[in-house]
C-alpha cells in the first residue's frame, strides 16, 4: 500500500530522517511524505512517530500503487 501524508510546516531534515521508509518534499507551507505503508501496524507505527515527535498531521491518504 503507498501512501501519501501531509504535515502541517515544513519539516527539517532531522525530522524527515525520521522517517526513512518514506521520501518528502515540501509544497505550500506542508511537508508531504509518501511510501511504501507494508501493513496497518506499520500506519499506526508511523502516525505514531509522528504524534511522539510532535507533527501535525493534515491529510493522509491511500494512493494508486
Amino acid at each position: 500500500m503507498r501512501y501519501e501524508i501531509r504535515v502541517e510546516g515544513q519539516m527539517s531534515r532531522t525530522m524527515t530522517d525520521a522517517f526513512p521508509e518514506l521520501e518528502s518534499c515540501v509544497l505550500a507551507g506542508q511537508t508531504l511524505l509518501f511510501g511504501q505503508v507494508v501493513d496497518e501496524a506499520h500506519l499506526y507505527g508511523l502516525l505514531a512517530r509522528f504524534q511522539s515527535l510532535g507533527l501535525h498531521v493534515v491529510e493522509m491518504r491511500r494512493t494508486a500503487p
